[in-house]
């Protein structure tokens, strides 16, 4: 790579990354040349987002079809009060766009399945799963593992969350491998709460695991979950193997 890559301007914005030298000046031209794909644009989709464009990702697609609304206020932090009733990928864009006038976002401000999904997902270099139900989950695996893109898949509820990475190569286990451990029946935040915190702290992983892939520096969560305890701060990591019963991977 070239040091055109970076303008003078972004050499400023991102100095602090780039004298990291796991990151250097490489590495933040890996993230202004990566297109990252975010599913939701809720808790834990403002946050990677924000992460993610402040960082200096290139493109940004924002993909939610839901409306701003008050409840959400409180932890899904791109909105505000002069949001509610917007669609939350224009609002998230609309704000990432003003934090950061160097990267391009895109909003898709409706429901997205299919070939059109398995579309969008080969055209970006990173999927992160922000979403907040089995059904997309699910999907998102089986698109990824067949078109060999890294997935980062996070989830946050009450006082707890989780995060893990999943590159889809020959010996890597997918999320399906994980998720076959418990049941459809999951609960919202609706139904049992959330924490503010919470959902930022599980959000800002997700970015930093996107950055690490794209940038390849440190050791991302892969074959791993990183399990979050909030109210008592404690972390713990759990291995993730393939299943050799696994209906997606083996």
């Amino acid at each position: 790579m070239t040091d055109e890559i970076l303008s003078d301007q972004e050499m400023v914005r991102y100095c602090r990354q780039i004298l990291l030298p796991s990151c250097d000046i490489d590495g933040q031209e890996k993230l202004k040349l990566a297109r990252v794909l975010v599913i939701g644009v809720g808790g834990l989709g403002c946050a990677a987002a924000q992460y993610l464009g402040a960082a200096g990702v290139g493109q940004l697609t924002l993909v939610d079809f839901d409306q701003v609304e008050l409840s959400n206020l409180q932890r899904q932090i791109l909105h505000t009060t002069a949001n509610i009733g917007d669609n939350k990928a224009q609002s998230g864009q609309a704000a990432l766009q003003a934090i950061n006038p160097e990267i391009n976002v895109i909003a898709i401000d409706h429901k997205v399945e299919g070939e059109q999904l398995a579309k969008l997902c080969a055209e970006h270099d990173v999927i992160v799963d922000c979403c907040d139900n089995l059904a997309t989950r699910t999907q998102l695996n089986e698109l990824c593992f067949r078109l060999k893109r890294p997935l980062v898949s996070g989830a946050a509820i009450r006082m707890e969350g989780m995060v893990s990475c999943f590159d889809y190569s020959d010996d890597s286990p997918c999320y399906q491998c994980f998720s076959q451990f418990f049941g459809e029946q999951q609960l919202s935040c609706m139904e049992a709460g959330v924490l503010s915190p919470a959902v930022g702290i599980i959000g800002s992983i997700q970015a930093a695991e996107v950055i690490k892939i794209i940038s390849g520096i440190g050791r991302p969560l892969i074959g791993r979950i990183l399990l979050a305890d909030i109210a008592a701060m404690s972390f713990c990591e759990m291995k993730l193997k393939k299943s050799v019963q696994c209906q997606v991977c083996s």
